[in-house]
């Protein structure tokens, strides 16, 4: 096996584990917030549209940890450093 393809491995399994492990926390918190906004909501009905747009901002503010791992998942298959060494070989 040459350099190209364990670089090539390392990249796209690194890609996985990050965007697996960036997706699972960001839904689990996500679930987390909205089933207590909506039992905030059942308890004090009155205050129904301040718990919901307080969830939409708390909801986008969790999503972008999701959106973080998208990143560095691209960077680590686009923008290996790897690669420059591998190809100077």
């Amino acid at each position: 096996m040459d350099a190209y393809a364990i670089i090539g491995a390392a990249s796209v399994i690194g890609a996985c584990v990050c965007m697996g492990i960036g997706s699972i926390g960001s839904s689990l918190g996500e679930g987390y917030a909205a089933a207590a906004a909506l039992q905030a909501m059942a308890q004090q009905p009155d205050e129904a549209s301040r718990i919901r747009s307080t969830m939409f901002v708390s909801l986008a503010m969790i999503e972008t940890t999701a959106l973080y791992a998208l990143l560095i998942a691209f960077l680590i298959l686009y923008a290996n450093p790897f690669w420059n060494y591998a190809v100077s070989q």
